[in-house]
């Protein structure tokens, strides 16, 4: 009986240190860890700062069930102007976050007594990461390329994308025209050959990219009976036959040897060509905003449908523009640089904000939500990237203008990352004529939105947002489709490979140099590996809780997925280290910053002498900006060198991001 006694003494003991530790580091109910915690997404019930909980909302906004989560402060409107001000101001000096915020016997407490302290969290995040660790992640992902690129060629070429696991190829469903989420993309012109050229430079082998440019000079045809969405066929395919035809052309050739023998600018014709496929988009339409899809053969398909989304119709230009600077004929990009204008001439007069879908005859906007995401995310990124490639200082003034905006009305939480009331930043969906929240779900695609972020030097803001995503990935090893921030759930449960994170941990790290980010890739890429690697490549997840897989590895898993998680881990590659300017498209392909593209032969069309409106009639225009190139690559130099982060964050946001997703 004495040795049970003593056992129950000793229990004891310990619940009570356990209890004087817990109300002497701040953690009871009077000083809630909510209050100390400086970079809690709330993975747990979700409360307002302050006043009375808020009647919990359902995914579109509606009340939920009783007993359902309560409203955090992002379901609140923002002040307006507040937060731009809050922008300009981190972008003129932005705030180093304060390490040590949380000291160890309180990380010891929220980890749930599972050993991380601060040792193994300074080891495991803020260390410095080993060149043989490196090297290993460097090689994996190229590996994770190789992998799925051999077996796209021995499996699926000529066809557009490889089924991995059932070790087949993919093309357009002819069967059934309405299945827009394939015949949208694929059109029948070996789509994942095309879409990965630059790729293969990036790595380094050149006798794979010069092998695949003659396959696709042999091989590859627009004149099919494809009806393919714009869009799409201008990001994925005209931008990677620019990328190669560039990258072919370059004097300097910092990849290696990447010329072919007696290449007669083949891929730059193959781009011309597609694109006056595309150009019937851009007629009979009272707006000048393009239908969505056009058959490569015939045109504008008869029953073409009237609606477009705003990113679909406003993220050509990028494309249109090299294609037209480097052809001397101006109007791939005058057609591009209208639908801009007409979209943006459609903003709201209140907001400033654009809707997602509108109607290119009438210019009424049927869909009024307003994000970042699905529908207008790369608008908002070719508005800043065509300023950078061409120097025109409308498309600065513009995003400028959509940035202010943004800060405004979507941008909510404490103005503070890292510091300060309430929750941390986040970027929410909103009606897009009165500001007011429209549903409580992310998607995946806004993730692209902290690496736009690090090219303005809004870095602050970029890290705190891109830990939110890192953040469901833990969680999830993959980010799904949408993901509820109010229900703390997926509302759609598959990932497709998408790059939007990776990008973004690429230029944070680019910015930052952080360490941190290299332990983000490292995580993402054992995901990968872990969950969606098959027999032959590397498949979609139907479902990111219970990692079901589906039989599709879309293109840009090897033209983006896997090239900026290799760029990430190979520090001396010639994208960082030639000297060259660089920038990627939305498709993630390579672009060189210099003069040529920024030198306009027709300097007086877009002027005020030369332009014209939607119904042709005379407008003024201000005339170009002295052209110079600026200080602008993937790699991020546009950020001086004193608002660079060397190793501030410290493993603070590592154990922040372990706290957001449950202490795993």
């Amino acid at each position: 009986m004495q040795w049970r006694a003593l056992l129950l003494g000793l229990v004891l003991l310990r619940l009570g240190l356990h209890g004087v530790l817990w109300l002497v580091f701040g953690l009871g109910p009077s000083m809630g860890f909510y209050q100390r915690f400086p970079l809690s997404f709330g993975f747990q019930r979700l409360r307002a700062p302050d006043g009375p909980e808020s009647p919990a909302l359902g995914p579109a906004g509606r009340p939920g069930p009783p007993g359902g989560p309560s409203g955090p402060s992002w379901l609140q409107p923002p002040v307006p102007g507040a937060a731009a001000a809050a922008a300009a101001g981190r972008r003129r000096a932005p705030r180093r976050p304060e390490p040590g915020v949380c000291g160890p016997a309180h990380w010891g407490y929220v980890l749930g007594g599972r050993g991380r302290g601060r040792d193994e969290y300074e080891k495991r995040y803020s260390g410095a990461f080993p060149p043989q660790l490196r090297a290993q992640m460097r090689d994996l992902a190229r590996g994770m390329f190789v992998f799925g690129y051999d077996n796209y060629m021995a499996h699926a070429f000529p066809q557009d994308e490889l089924n991995p696991i059932h070790c087949r190829g993919r093309g357009p469903d002819r069967g059934d025209p309405s299945n827009l989420n394939i015949n949208d993309v694929l059109g029948n012109y070996s789509l994942t050959l095309v879409d990965a050229l630059d790729t293969l430079a990036i790595m380094g082998n050149s006798s794979e990219f010069q092998k695949a440019v003659k396959l696709v000079i042999d091989t590859v045809s627009f004149d099919k009976d494809s009806t393919v969405q714009v869009f799409e066929a201008t990001i994925r395919v005209l931008g990677s036959l620019l990328s190669a035809h560039r990258i072919i052309t370059d004097s300097k050739q910092p990849f290696g040897d990447m010329t072919i023998k007696d290449y007669d600018n083949e891929l730059l014709h193959m781009a011309h060509d597609l694109a006056v496929r595309l150009l019937p988009a851009f007629e009979n339409t009272k707006t000048g905003i393009p239908y969505p899809r056009v058959n490569l053969k015939t045109g504008v398909p008869p029953d073409s449908n009237n609606e477009t989304c705003t990113a679909g119709a406003g993220s050509l230009l990028v494309e249109f523009g090299i294609l037209s600077r480097l052809l001397g004929d101006s109007t791939f990009e005058w057609v591009a640089r209208r639908a801009v204008k007409a979209l943006w001439n459609l903003r709201s007069n209140d907001t400033g904000l654009l809707g997602n879908v509108v109607n290119i005859q009438t210019g009424r906007w049927v869909g009024k939500q307003s994000g970042l995401g699905a529908g207008l995310d790369s608008f908002y990124e070719y508005l800043l990237k065509s300023y950078i490639l061409f120097g025109e200082k409308e498309d600065l003034e513009m995003f400028n203008a959509a940035y202010r905006s943004i800060q405004n009305y979507l941008r909510r939480g404490r103005e503070a990352c890292n510091e300060g009331e309430g929750d941390p930043p986040l970027y929410v969906n909103v009606n897009m004529f009165s500001g007011q929240l429209m549903n409580t779900w992310i998607d995946s695609l806004q993730a692209f939105f902290p690496g736009l972020q690090v090219l303005i030097g809004d870095v602050e803001d970029a890290i705190c947002l891109h830990a939110f995503y890192y953040a469901i990935w833990k969680r999830y090893g993959a980010l799904p489709e949408r993901y509820n921030w109010q229900l703390q759930a997926p509302d759609v449960l598959f990932y497709p490979l998408r790059p939007e994170l990776v990008e973004s941990t690429y230029l944070l790290y680019q910015a930052t140099k952080n360490p941190f980010y290299l332990h983000v890739g490292m995580d993402i890429l054992q995901s990968l590996e872990k969950y969606t690697k098959v027999k032959c490549g590397y498949a979609t997840l139907h479902h990111v809780i219970d990692k079901s897989k589906e039989d599709r590895m879309e293109s840009f898993f090897l033209s983006e997925t896997c090239k900026y998680l290799y760029l990430l881990f190979d520090e001396e590659n010639p994208v960082h280290k030639s000297g060259t300017k660089y920038m990627f498209t939305t498709e993630g392909h390579i672009v060189s910053v210099d003069k040529h593209l920024r030198e306009s032969p027709w300097k007086e069309f877009f002027s005020e002498d030369g332009g014209q409106d939607q119904e042709g009639k005379s407008v003024h225009r201000p005339k170009s900006p002295e052209l110079k190139v600026i200080n602008s690559s993937s790699n991020c130099n546009r950020v001086p060198d004193e608002r660079r982060y060397s190793l501030p964050l410290k493993s603070v946001y590592m154990r922040q991001i372990d706290q957001m997703v449950g202490l795993i």
